[in-house]
């Protein structure tokens, strides 16, 4: 993005010094930086500026002088000049090198790179201040895209009420033209591409005026004699032979082609800066001058450069850099040709290109005149075809990695639900094992003697809880006749196995001996392709051969015996949907949304984590068989016993909380979520996670491509239409958000790809 540097010289003289304000920000923005330093005094520096001056005037080239004022001679004094900006330039730049402005230097190469693209404003009232010459600033002249321009500290916008044009209305006045050749001028203007150019010839005054109220132009070109003259500088164009004109004796007129859109004047003429002057004053955008005296030559030479760049493509600022620049190829004839050209800004205006002069010529246009601005169809076709392609590329699963990330993302940007206080969870961790070995009792490739299990079944029953999930495998008989027994008669108990895996080609895990079919889970997680589990799968037909017969999973049993103290018991729709209450758990479609899921023989359903740090209040096995336990921590409550540890029995799962190794989460926590998941969505509302229908999927996407196409038509600056963007992004993510949770997981990736793809394409064709 384009930056704006202002400089602002407040109060002072050479002789007292000046105070400095610089200001530092993006284009169309307000400063990101400022700071304030002081140039000392330099009363010798206008000493210096007008012995070159003098010598400059004295080479007599045919300068677009009053024509009575024109004058040649042989004496050749170019070398004389050469000395003499050579002096200028050094004390120039020395005096920006004090110890006062240094501050000020330095904030400038903190905040701009190289490779920036800067415009630089010098706000200033000192008129010998503006005629320095600025563009020899070494500290510019490390910026190969920056270039300065003069503006006055008082400014206004003029409100501009006016159509765009089809094409740049260019109205071109060629001056007396006695000495002079104007005749390059107007070839040149004739050449631009998508301009329509009107040339007056050496006019009279009323003609002149007739024209400027006639039309709504963009460039007003004036070629030929003029200079700026007496004490105040004011500035003069010579019409004809016998005729001249100030600005003054022009202001209504001029007045009135600014207000309808005039951009830019071009005095292709001598000693502009009086005429700058008073054009500021009536708030013209951009006025292109020459500080001095110019050449015939240096004039059409600097003409052609400049319109071949900016008709071309290049902003104002740079086209008139690169022209000015070029005049270096002359100066052995012309003597500091590199010097003339200078911009006049009104820092209330952004200049705009020579595309934009054509497109985009009422940036304060009343809302009513909104929707006449061309470029509308396009924008709304682009939005069709940019859905369409990338809808098409959704339904294909080409999105779903990108996507499933940003659905983590939500789900970790969710705010803090808290434990859910019907659960406890029994952790075994390594401490846990490493007791059990301690005391001789023996594991048999499990994480839980038999002798520590009797203990914690024993203990947990005193506190009468209303489920017990034992989240560990247990495929060998028992060998203690208590614990035997305690497994067969310990109502609450829910013991697990596992289903079988036609991917790893294995039978599964058969359940405990001990519990009876009817208290057994499976554990059976449903990962992504990524790894992450996303899903919940409540209930599956076992494959015959599956050595785990069990219906239901470990969550669903948990949840059943939890809910039937209640009164409530599960049931099945007609659509084969499982019920609990009035809570219907709708099946997970094998596409729904786009989302590659596997149906799994069964039913299964986005899994909504609760976000909170602990799902539940969690207790070690040491600490609950070693300390004495707190009734209310058990008590009609659902314990799930499972494993935490990381050695010898690794339990963890990629979760949207985490994919890497150490942000896994143990399986015994993923039971813990799921049954957090059934309770919460029976008795307290919480939302169960939905997706739309594809064609209401569709239709989102669409009207946010929509958006970015109207964004893209609305504004054609890029600076507002990047803030513009980024605001409209910002929404749409805490849209998706919101809405998730809600409970509807809705497409955010093909929504934002769809916006920023629309934005560009109906840009790209404004821009042709």
């Amino acid at each position: 993005m384009a930056k704006l540097v202002v400089l602002k010289f407040g109060d002072g003289s050479f002789d007292q010094g000046f105070t400095v304000t610089l200001q530092i920000g993006e284009e169309s923005d307000r400063p990101a930086t400022e700071i304030t330093g002081k140039l000392p005094p330099s009363p010798e520096m206008p000493l210096y500026y007008h012995r070159w001056q003098s010598s400059y005037l004295q080479l007599g080239n045919r300068y677009r002088l009053d024509a009575d004022k024109i004058q040649v001679t042989n004496v050749s004094i170019t070398q004389d000049c050469h000395n003499m900006s050579h002096i200028l330039r050094a004390r120039f730049n020395s005096w920006l090198q004090a110890e006062e402005f240094r501050p000020l230097r330095e904030k400038w190469l903190e905040k701009l790179l190289a490779t920036d693209e800067i415009r630089v404003i010098l706000q200033s009232e000192n008129n010998q201040l503006q005629r320095l010459p600025w563009h020899l600033w070494d500290l510019l002249e490390r910026y190969p895209k920056a270039e300065i321009a003069l503006a006055s500290p008082t400014y206004d916008r003029v409100l501009k009420l006016r159509n765009p044009n089809p094409v740049v209305n260019i109205l071109a006045i060629v001056g007396n033209s006695q000495g002079i050749d104007t005749q390059a001028d107007q070839a040149l203007l004739q050449e631009c591409p998508n301009a329509d150019v009107s040339f007056i010839v050496e006019p009279q005054r009323q003609e002149l005026t007739d024209h400027l109220w006639g039309k709504n132009w963009d460039i007003l070109f004036f070629a030929g004699h003029s200079s700026s003259q007496g004490h105040d500088g004011c500035g003069r164009i010579y019409l004809n032979k016998t005729d001249s004109l100030s600005i003054s004796e022009l202001k209504y007129a001029l007045k009135q082609a600014i207000e309808r859109g005039l951009q830019l004047a071009i005095f292709n003429s001598c000693d502009g800066l009086g005429l700058a002057r008073e054009l500021a004053d009536l708030h013209i955008p951009q006025i292109i001058v020459m500080r001095e005296p110019v050449p015939d030559q240096v004039a059409k030479e600097f003409l052609k450069y400049f319109l071949a760049g900016f008709a071309n493509g290049k902003s104002l600022y740079q086209a008139v850099r690169q022209a000015r620049e070029r005049l270096q190829g002359i100066e052995d004839q012309f003597p500091c040709a590199t010097w003339l050209p200078i911009i006049c800004q009104n820092p209330a205006q952004i200049p705009l290109t020579w595309q934009e002069l054509i497109r985009t010529q009422q940036p304060d246009i009343p809302s009513s005149s909104l929707f006449r601005k061309p470029g509308l169809p396009v924008a709304l076709l682009s939005s069709l075809a940019i859905t369409a392609l990338v809808c098409g590329i959704k339904f294909l699963g080409m999105l779903q990695n990108i996507e499933l990330q940003a659905y983590d993302q939500m789900m970790r940007s969710r705010p803090d639900e808290g434990t859910d206080h019907r659960l406890l969870v029994v952790t075994i961790d390594d401490t846990d094992l490493a007791n059990q070995r301690r005391n001789h009792e023996s594991l048999k490739g499990t994480s839980l003697s038999e002798i520590s299990l009797n203990k914690l079944l024993v203990k947990l029953q005193q506190y009468q809880p209303l489920a017990i999930g034992l989240d560990i495998y247990r495929d060998f008989p028992a060998e203690q006749p208590d614990l035997i027994s305690r497994l067969q008669e310990t109502d609450n108990l829910i013991g697990v196995c596992k289903g079988s895996d036609i991917t790893a080609s294995t039978k599964g895990i058969e359940p405990p001996p001990e519990i009876p079919p009817e208290r057994l889970g499976f554990s059976d997680f449903v990962h992504d392709p990524d790894g992450v589990v996303r899903r919940h799968l409540l209930y599956m037909n076992q494959e015959t051969a599956s050595l785990c017969s069990a219906a239901y999973a470990l969550s669903s049993q948990l949840a059943f015996r939890y809910l039937s103290s209640l009164g409530m018991q599960p049931k099945f729709t007609s659509q084969n949907n499982l019920q609990l209450d009035q809570t219907v758990f709708g099946r997970l479609s094998t596409r729904a949304g786009g989302y590659q899921g596997i149906d799994a023989n069964g039913g299964q359903v986005l899994l909504n984590y609760r976000s909170s740090k602990n799902i539940a209040e969690q207790v070690s096995l040491t600490q609950l068989l070693s300390n004495p336990i707190n009734p209310g921590a058990i008590k009609n409550r659902i314990v799930l016993i499972g494993v935490v540890a990381k050695g010898d029995f690794p339990d963890y799962w990629a979760t949207p909380y985490g994919t890497r190794l150490d942000e896994q989460m143990p399986g015994v926590l993923v039971h813990a979520h799921m049954v957090s998941q059934i309770l919460s969505a029976v008795l307290d509302g919480r939302p169960l996670m939905q997706v739309w229908s594809p064609w209401v999927e569709v239709m989102w996407i669409w009207s946010w491509s929509v958006v970015g196409g109207v964004l893209a038509w609305q504004w054609r600056l890029l600076p507002r239409l990047s803030l513009g963007v980024g605001i409209t992004f910002g929404v749409l993510y805490l849209l998706c958000l919101s809405l998730l949770i809600w409970g509807f997981w809705v497409p955010f990736v093909p929504a934002a790809l769809s916006l920023v793809a629309t934005v560009g394409v109906t840009s790209r064709f404004n821009k042709q």
